[in-house]
């Protein structure tokens, strides 16, 4: 009895973590009190194993190392930098504005504004990456608006809580980030193969409300005349957007010799840029160009004075000032250009068509509509530039791009004259919070993880889920099923510590793409912040619905409230949107794949080897392995020495993840008795096993464990 124990400690193990998860413990202490636990059984049990244990007391004094290798792992530093930018920009005001701004210009039609709640759920993901942010500005903003002019209270409730979830798959997207961690993988990658995906699954939704539109068109009615506060048009806008479209064609076709398919996103910002600062001139005047030419003078000069303090070359760093001068002026003079270009065309129309809808104020050439979409959504897609665009143009690493970001959003609350001491006080007490839990999930999954592989757990379920019939399909799918069941239990934290990591070594043992499985897993996470009754959204929705009846303070007319039922139901269309979203990633993987950019022809490439000697070394970056392979021998996790090739962004040492990667601690011991030089003095090849660099030896507390 006891043998049969000992050689089937890795599922009892993982029934008896399951078994504290559902009486309630919190996650981290179950993970640290199930390793510690099975430790002490294990190294017990491992004389009557047959060789199926390999714990050792010593093994315990790796811990230090591990969990300095958790707390040391740069990678996760963008969940607070993301967390605190996401909050600053809930309370800067700016989902309040683009819900008010999108919601006026979709609000003539039927469905107006759920159209409004996608979009700006779309744009609040791209710009803060947190649901719950997203679900309660949505929900106190739109909610009320929504119930006032008669949309179903399902419908209504549905569409903010999966739009709000948006903020899991489209970058900058917490769980992305844990999710590469995880996987060993780049989190650029990763960003880049979600992007896709996240906005098809927008797509989808909004194609759903285009349907109830049409089948129940009395769920999503139009907005009355009287609530359109900004009037019409629409074709001041059409014409803003067909010259940004103009400007981003010409900057693209002038950019790509030089920057390649980075051009898109240059173009973009450009095209952008120029429609931002026609708006904002045209209601201001030429007081606005005065500033922007200033602005741009004032940044020319800094920048020139800073490469002649960092340059030797003064002549070379003179001529390549002059020559940035020269295109900065040609920038801001096809800006003014496009500007007069407009001006005109807009002056030729107003002869053909009434434009009532003029203001005073500046030029008074676009309406107020045209203005105010402008204005309002450039700020957040120049946020998403500056986070998005420079990791995958690899100008910066996701920390680094998340730490822009969060300077980013300090400046619109400022300029939004709303950084106080209480909104500070509040980002950053929620920010620790977030950022506490995640370590202390962390922690307690590296004592699970230790103990864990030690008692070949990560054997078994590589076995368990390789033998499933239909090859990779088939495991995707079981897969795909034990997450989504999973998810009623767990939310995407705890499912991306404990069961990724199990998950990973069996996907890539089938040849799964690592990025493409964990976009997989992304999606199907999603929908454990939406599925009744655990999912979270759901619950932050319910926080700022109301209960009861209750008068609007618009019409002066008694609104009733919503049951928590109604949010139940109105999610459920939504899940299954989901489900069939995982089917079509499933499916066409090349929605995925394209992070992976064209393939290059070997057979053309020239490589050049320098012959010259070089220095005797330890090994280079990762030639320890990292705190992520496992203790026993050769079963890394996913990710090793490849993950490191996959992006810049890469969990360090091939991923700090916590059951994805105990650490390496090498071949045994030499016998001290044996002969280190050969006859004629020189020293004798390692063996093939033989793990670390003989001259650097192991780091402290990382040697074998003792017989």
């Amino acid at each position: 009895m006891i043998e049969l124990i000992a050689q089937n400690m890795a599922p009892i193990m993982f029934a008896s973590l399951i078994l504290f998860l559902l009486f309630g413990y919190p996650v981290a202490f179950a993970l640290a009190a199930n390793g510690l636990l099975f430790f002490v059984i294990g190294v017990w049990l491992t004389p009557y194993s047959g060789g199926a244990i390999h714990l050792d007391w010593n093994l315990l004094g790796t811990m230090p190392d591990r969990l300095w290798g958790v707390l040391s792992n740069e990678t996760l530093l963008a969940i607070p930098f993301f967390t605190f930018m996401g909050i600053l920009l809930e309370k800067s005001g700016m989902a309040e504005d683009l819900l008010d701004t999108i919601g006026q210009l979709f609000g003539p039609v039927r469905g107006g504004l759920a159209y409004a709640v996608v979009i700006v759920g779309a744009l609040l993901a791209a710009t803060t990456g947190v649901v719950a942010a997203s679900v309660i500005a949505m929900g106190l903003i739109s909610l009320p608006i929504m119930l006032r002019y008669g949309y179903d209270r399902r419908l209504a409730s549905g569409v903010i809580a999966a739009s709000g979830t948006l903020a899991q798959i489209i970058p900058p997207s917490l769980v992305l980030i844990v999710m590469a961690d995880q996987l060993g993988r780049s989190v650029g990658d990763m960003y880049k193969g979600a992007l896709i995906p996240g906005l098809v699954l927008t797509g989808i939704y909004l194609l759903y409300i285009f349907v109830m539109s049409i089948v129940r068109p009395s769920a999503v009615p139009a907005l009355p005349p009287e609530a359109r506060t900004l009037g019409s048009g629409v074709v001041s806008l059409l014409v803003l957007v067909v010259l940004g479209g103009a400007i981003f064609y010409g900057a693209h076709h002038y950019l790509s010799p030089i920057h390649g398919n980075n051009a898109d996103i240059l173009g973009a910002a450009a095209a952008v840029a120029a429609m931002y600062v026609i708006a904002m001139a045209d209601k201001e005047g030429w007081r606005f160009l005065v500033k922007v030419g200033v602005g741009l003078c004032a940044a020319l000069i800094g920048w020139a004075l800073l490469q002649a303090v960092n340059s030797t070359d003064l002549v070379r760093t003179s001529a390549m000032n002059v020559r940035t001068g020269v295109l900065i002026a040609a920038v801001f003079g096809a800006a003014i250009l496009a500007f007069l270009i407009y001006s005109a065309v807009m002056r030729i129309l107003s002869n053909v068509i009434d434009f009532t809808w003029h203001v005073d104020q500046g030029f008074g050439i676009t309406s107020r509509l045209a203005q105010q979409v402008v204005i309002v959504l450039v700020p957040p897609l120049a946020l998403v530039f500056f986070v998005l665009g420079t990791i995958f143009l690899g100008w910066a690493t996701p920390t680094e791009g998340g730490a822009m970001g969060a300077v980013g959003a300090l400046v619109l609350s400022a300029m939004k004259g709303r950084l106080t001491t209480e909104v500070m006080k509040s980002a950053l007490a929620s920010t620790t919070r977030l950022a506490s839990f995640v370590m202390f999930i962390l922690v307690g999954a590296r004592v699970f993880s230790l103990t864990f592989y030690g008692v070949e757990g990560h054997h078994w379920v590589e076995h368990l889920l390789t033998s499933l019939p239909g090859g990779q399909y088939g495991f995707l799918i079981v897969v795909s099923i034990l997450v989504f069941f999973l998810a009623f239990f767990l939310d995407f934290f705890e499912l991306a510590f404990i069961i990724v990591p199990l998950l990973a070594p069996a996907a890539e043992s089938l040849g799964i793409d690592l990025i493409w499985f964990g976009v997989i897993l992304g999606v199907n996470m999603q929908t454990s912040f939406m599925h009744p009754p655990f999912g979270f959204a759901l619950f932050y929705l319910r926080s700022v619905a109301p209960r009861e009846a209750y008068q609007d303070r618009v019409t002066g007319q008694m609104v009733d409230g919503i049951r928590s039922s109604q949010i139940y139901w109105g999610a459920v269309p939504f899940v299954f949107i989901q489900i069939l979203m995982i089917a079509v990633v499933i499916a066409f993987p090349q929605l995925v794949m394209h992070y992976k950019g064209p393939v290059v022809d070997v057979s053309d490439m020239e490589i050049t080897i320098p012959m010259g000697g070089g220095d005797d070394g330890l090994g280079g970056f990762g030639s320890l392995g990292g705190l992520g392979g496992s203790p026993f021998g050769s079963d890394a996790a996913p990710g090793g020495a490849d993950a490191g090739n996959s992006g810049d962004a890469a969990s360090p040492g091939g991923g700090l993840g916590d059951l994805g990667g105990p650490p390496d601690f090498g071949g045994p011991a030499p016998d001290e008795s044996a002969d280190t030089t050969a006859g004629d003095g020189s020293a004798e090849a390692p063996a093939a096993d033989g793990g670390m660099d003989p001259l650097g030896g192991p780091p402290p507390g990382l040697s074998a464990p003792a017989n």
